[in-house]
């Protein structure tokens, strides 16, 4: 029998790169072992599932089905999905430095002997080429990502498209996404609006005209291809995204809604505890949005208060909306933005009822007839944490950031493997999409304009 050995292919490139692993040097229908373990901001992560050889000798993780281990079934990447960490309670999937790859040790174990054989995976956030600045001007809080100089939207060196990244309830500086997309060919704005250095610590009380200058700001200082500047938004930012689409449509070129609302919250599990959680999130004007809260006659914290852990605040959330006049007061007027967009939720969405939202959007842009491109997946079995693909999905319960309370997102780790990758393709496609949409006006603009 052949030594054992595993190739992956390729060994080193992006983290939205799927790889081929196999294994060679096996005997025909041997069970074979294999494991990863991978240090993410400092902790191990781990993952290992077993396999049996064909006639060749070969496991192949594209064809040959997990029958034992972390996951189960055919999954090319699973031994990355289903890592967990070695520390319990430990989230962190990226190194607190994005432009530090991700090392990935492969170990197989030929079970019926001792052969054994190791390798290397390597996935990047920042492509070669990609630069990352600190943002700490005009009052904004974030980090500029710049593509390198030849990119795959056919941008030339000096002007991109350009998106703004903006987080959930968790708040922070969203620097793997933005990362990623730089790589991808954009200028990426990742930008906080609170918990983050020179913030508020709570997302209570958020002036929208913060956005805008965000807004201003980048086309300033990148001047975007075409003037481009599509907004990116998860949970928090899901609302938000389509709150500033809806407030300043001129300014938005493109949304894309992660899990979003299609309401108007309050502050819930990331609001200032001296003004509560049923206090208002976002001020225009210097005046508070009306929330879904407000005057809700059949909304109650109960189900999220009481229910049996780990405890889900989608329970909460369905409760408000059974007032449909507090609705409608709180809805966002998606009718008004002035661009495609697109919606992504998940049918176990243990935060809120993301699939609900998402079709009161999608069913608002249908009513009006949105001249725009509109594209809404729903993830079955999938919960809150939709990401991009090839990370651990492992971790669907945990303590908020911001309040500390144990609730679960959702959802289970194939499904969320799947929304992530299934996700991510459709991201990149609806941009380019956009992208040419805006390139073909701006050419038929300047031959009618000769």
């Amino acid at each position: 029998m052949s030594a054992l050995n595993i190739t992956v292919t390729p060994a080193d490139g992006l983290i939205d790169r799927p790889r081929r692993i196999i294994v060679t040097g096996a005997a025909p229908g041997e069970p074979v072992q294999l494991s990863s373990r991978t240090l993410r901001a400092g902790v191990a992560w781990q993952s290992s599932a077993r396999f049996i050889a064909n006639a060749t000798g070969h496991v192949d993780l594209s064809l040959a089905p997990a029958v034992d281990g972390s996951y189960s079934g055919i999954s090319a990447m699973g031994l990355l999905w289903s890592q967990k960490p070695e520390q319990e309670g430990r989230r962190e999937l990226f190194h607190h430095d994005v432009q530090q790859p991700l090392v990935t040790t492969l170990h197989a174990h030929a079970m019926n002997g001792n052969a054994v054989a190791d390798a290397v995976l390597v996935q990047r956030l920042c492509a070669d080429g990609v630069t990352r600045r600190e943002i700490r001007e005009q009052g904004l809080v974030g980090t500029l990502f710049l593509p390198p100089a030849s990119t795959e939207t056919g941008a030339d060196q000096d002007s991109y498209p350009a998106v703004m990244i903006l987080n959930g309830s968790g708040g922070g500086i969203n620097e793997p996404r933005a990362a990623l997309y730089a790589s991808h060919g954009y200028a990426a704005f990742a930008l906080a609006y609170f918990k983050a250095p020179g913030l508020s610590d709570y997302i209570s009380n958020t002036p929208l005209e913060y956005f805008e200058k965000g807004l201003d700001w980048l086309r300033t200082t990148v001047a975007p291809l075409n003037d481009f500047v599509a907004l990116s938004g998860q949970s928090r930012g899901g609302e938000l995204v389509l709150l500033l689409g809806a407030i300043f449509p001129e300014k938005v070129s493109a949304v894309l809604a992660y899990v979003p609302s299609a309401l108007v919250h309050s502050g819930q599990s990331a609001c200032d505890p001296a003004i509560g959680r049923e206090g208002p999130t976002w001020l225009l004007n210097g005046k508070p949005l009306t929330h879904q809260w407000e005057n809700n006659r059949h909304a109650s914290w109960a189900p999220f208060d009481e229910g049996a852990p780990p405890q889900r605040n989608a329970l909460a959330m369905l409760t408000a909306l059974q007032d449909k006049e507090a609705v409608a007061k709180a809805r966002i007027p998606v009718e008004k933005i002035q661009a495609p967009v697109l919606l992504f939720s998940a049918t176990d969405d243990g935060s809120w009822p993301s699939s609900v939202y998402a079709k009161m959007v999608n069913d608002k842009l249908k009513e009006v007839a949105h001249p725009y491109a509109v594209e809404w997946h729903d993830y079955r079995d999938a919960g809150h944490a939709i990401l991009f693909p090839y990370v651990p999905t492992t971790q669907i319960s945990y303590a908020h950031p911001v309040s500390q309370r144990i609730h679960t997102g959702g959802g289970t780790p194939a499904a969320n493997a799947q929304a992530d990758h299934h996700a991510w393709q459709h991201a990149q496609q609806f941009l380019k999409n956009a992208i040419a949409a805006i390139q073909g006006r701006a050419i038929f603009m300047r031959k009618e304009v000769s």
